[in-house]
């Protein structure tokens, strides 16, 4: 029996689960400036899925890489949100 199906997609759906907090804590430390490192390690788990022996290694880093850069423009509208009341703002935040 072959589990990879499954296991990509509970891969996937973890992956796609933990990322929004992590949006959310990255924006609320870090602010939207954080986007750069989103972009490097989101193209970093794309080239590792083009070199990767495993069918199911290659398909989550893919998906953990598009999710990285997807979160680029979740990080902005969190900002957004952040201005709009929804999410509390850090006030020890400076900047």
């Amino acid at each position: 029996m072959y589990y990879d199906g499954f296991i990509i997609g509970i891969g996937t759906f973890l992956i796609i689960g933990m990322l929004h907090p992590v949006v959310i804590k990255a924006e609320y430390y870090f602010t939207a400036k954080i986007w750069p490192l989103f972009l490097i390690f989101g193209l970093l788990c794309l080239a590792i899925s083009l070199v990767s022996p495993s069918p199911t290694e290659r398909s989550l880093s893919a998906v953990l890489g598009c999710s990285l850069l997807w979160s680029i423009k979740e990080i902005s509208e969190q900002k957004k949100r952040v201005e709009k009341g929804w999410f509390p703002k850090n006030t020890k935040r400076k900047i």
